[in-house]
């Protein structure tokens, strides 16, 4: 450990007896969708490039599959012929060209593969995929031993330093460990040990097949937040398996995806499962890894300072910044484009078929096609709004040599962040007004704040971009005028302090996050982790079956109706991996949420409303209103009148429910091409 470094536990290397990592970050395998066809092999190897050249000492790819039944879905991605080592070579050679290691995550899907050929240990379906899987024969069982050893061997021709077997999360290897998916009553299955001898055989014949000069890293399942799921004991007897089977390294995995606790989403505390990681690391003797949640070189500093783990695995935080490790070792970690665990451009992406990014990192997983070249010939650019758009296109822009002036009427940047950091589970959000501060500084931006942007103002200017953000949408019923009626900014600024009894119109983004606000109240500065794992039934000793316990969730401080004017559940349509966090959360603080809504009127007896035909009053304190937004065109239109020409972005070009992911994308690449 070099103690003079900022970070002396993180930035210190690691010894693994035949080689050596350069620090202990590992970059966590993360499905971007590049994987799955061979033309975007050179795709994929400078978005490893980049994050290897910004000092990331290991990284595991996204999951391959050992053989076509395990594919995650139709022609997904899968290693198993010694044709297909050709593209990985530029990826391996890439990494290696910037000093990293890298290794390959064979992923076998089992019954989580999205297709009719699924299989696995016996044939019981999941909750969240409609195809049954066939379950495997012995001799079945045996062939996909065999197909990892393969994959293995084939890996290290295409020149990776090692392979990370994904044991974790209910994919097949995970379904074969544990008593809720494999029934089996042959050597497979049954007892805790047959049950793990599908995991054990194929760490034992990897290394056999690859040699001992190959990192073999093991993804175990230690918390699976399911019922019937493995308690702290059996964990424990896999883990020392696993180790004396052959493996290198024990990186953790915490979750099936079926399960219904959140584990990466904003909302969860940092480090929240570093716990995990600190009850398996004295009864092993090889390097443990922590993961969940750890996007700040302080949060891991401080697990591996405390002996929790070895290593620390981050996959989103270096999709945000690729710089991430360079910008700790230099003791800028103030530079750091913090991921806020939003999944909007990740996991979400991926979970439509679509290439992965970042929201506040457009160009990730894009580095060949978004590029912040300097500018050929430097103009002069005013931008008109320090929203999260106006933010990013005013840095993006001066960052490539613009002489960049920024405009806002406010005191303070950040437009909506500052009302989305305000919701609870949201506090990171600060930390990207943080940074785009931080890169107002560094590229010299002009920033004017207090100042209200006229068209005379900006006469002179070579380019005008107009980032003045929305307004929020009125309502027309009867009484919308009643001092019942609020509005969610005045809410959410303190203007206006709800009663105990309240409706919120519109069921969207905003809606919900007003929701948690009034039963939640503000966040608090310091976040109590066993509060949060009590809240959600998790074992604090993590040592229960599944690590569930009961939940103990604390009253809300309000009763809140939740309300849309549109037919169907409420927060259909919110993120596709976080909007069911929001329903629960909701749920267990008795939100009353309704569809098919129609509004009558408002009076001094509550707010009047129609439900399946039926007339009902809810009798509240008061009505805010999160009914959707308008594009704020004022200074647009004046710019048209005088004949200045300016281009849209953000909510003052699309204002359909606050999407920072394409107000942000939108105005980089719109700063890349000025």
């Amino acid at each position: 450990m070099t103690t003079s470094l900022p970070y002396p536990h993180l930035l210190s290397p690691l010894d693994l007896g035949f080689t050596t990592l350069r620090n202990r970050v590992l970059m966590g395998s993360m499905h971007t969708g590049l994987e799955d066809r061979a033309r975007d092999f050179p795709k994929l190897a400078a978005y490893f490039a980049e994050r290897a050249a910004g000092g990331v000492g290991l990284i595991v790819t996204g999951g391959f599959s050992p053989n076509v039944v395990g594919w995650l879905k139709p022609f997904a991605s899968k290693l198993s012929r010694s044709w297909e080592t050709r593209r990985h070579r530029q990826v391996t050679g890439a990494v290696h060209g910037h000093g990293a290691h890298i290794c390959l995550q064979l992923l076998h899907a089992g019954r989580y593969a999205y297709h009719p050929l699924s299989v696995a240990p016996s044939a019981i379906r999941s909750p969240i995929n409609p195809f049954t899987p066939r379950a495997l024969s012995a001799r079945g069982v045996e062939r996909h031993v065999a197909a990892y050893v393969n994959a293995a061997r084939l890996a290290r021709e295409s020149g990776y330093d090692g392979v990370e077997v994904m044991g974790s999360e209910g994919y097949l290897i995970n379904q074969f460990t544990s008593a809720r998916t494999n029934r089996r009553d042959d050597a497979w299955g049954g007892s805790a040990a047959h049950r793990m001898r599908f995991a054990v055989e194929i760490v034992r014949r990897i290394r056999e097949a690859c040699g001992a000069d190959f990192i073999l890293i093991y993804r175990l399942s230690m918390l699976e937040l399911v019922p019937d799921g493995a308690d702290g004991n059996e964990i424990l007897a896999q883990a020392r398996a696993i180790e004396a089977a052959g493996a290198t390294i024990i990186n953790t995995g915490i979750g099936w995806h079926e399960a219904r606790v959140p584990t990466i989403a904003t909302s969860v505390p940092r480090g929240a499962f570093a716990g995990v990681t600190a009850r398996l690391r004295p009864h092993v003797g090889v390097p443990v890894v922590a993961t969940n949640r750890i996007n700040m070189p302080d949060v891991a500093e401080a697990i591996l300072a405390r002996g929790d783990a070895d290593l620390v695995s981050m996959a989103r935080p270096l999709l945000a910044d690729p710089d991430w490790v360079g910008k700790a070792r230099a003791g800028r970690a103030d530079r750091i484009n913090t991921c806020i665990a939003c999944n909007q451009a990740c996991l979400d992406h991926v979970f439509q078929n679509r290439t992965a990014s970042c929201l506040v990192n457009p160009r990730a997983c894009a580095e060949t096609e978004l590029n912040y070249l300097p500018a050929a010939t430097p103009r002069r650019i005013v931008v008109v709004g320090a929203g999260p758009a106006g933010m990013a296109c005013a840095t993006v822009a001066a960052g490539r040599g613009h002489a960049v002036t920024l405009f806002d009427a406010a005191d303070a940047i950040g437009g909506q962040f500052n009302l989305a950091r305000r919701i609870p589970g949201k506090e990171e959000f600060a930390e990207t007004l943080r940074y785009f501060a931080c890169r107002i500084e560094d590229t010299g931006v002009t920033l004017r704040l207090g100042t209200r942007a006229e068209p005379a103002t900006l006469a002179g200017f070579d380019e005008v971009v107009v980032a003045t953000g929305i307004t929020p949408r009125r309502v027309g019923f009867d009484g919308a005028s009643h001092p019942k009626v609020v509005g969610y900014v005045d809410v959410l600024e303190g203007r206006i302090v709800p009663g105990r009894r309240v409706a919120v119109i519109g069921a969207g983004g905003i809606g919900f996050d007003v929701a948690e606000f009034l039963v939640q109240g503000a966040p608090s500065p310091t976040v109590d982790i066993g509060a949060w794992l009590s809240e959600w039934g998790v074992d604090p000793a993590f040592a229960s079956p599944g690590g569930l316990v009961p939940p103990r969730v604390e009253s809300p401080l309000r009763k809140v109706w939740l309300l849309q004017r549109s037919a169907g559940r409420p927060g259909g349509g919110l993120g596709k991996t976080t909007g069911w966090i929001h329903r629960a959360t909701l749920k267990a603080k008795d939100v009353t949420m309704l569809g098919g809504i129609t509004y009558n009127s408002v009076d001094d007896r509550g707010l009047h409303v129609t439900v399946d035909g039926e007339a009902r009053c809810l009798e509240v304190d008061h009505v805010v209103i999160c009914a959707g937004q308008e594009p704020n065109r004022t200074l647009h239109a004046a710019l048209e009148a005088v004949g200045i020409p300016s281009h849209l972005i953000g909510g003052a070009d699309v204002a359909a429910e606050l999407d920072a992911k394409r107000a942000i994308a939108q105005a980089s690449r719109l700063a890349a091409a000025l």
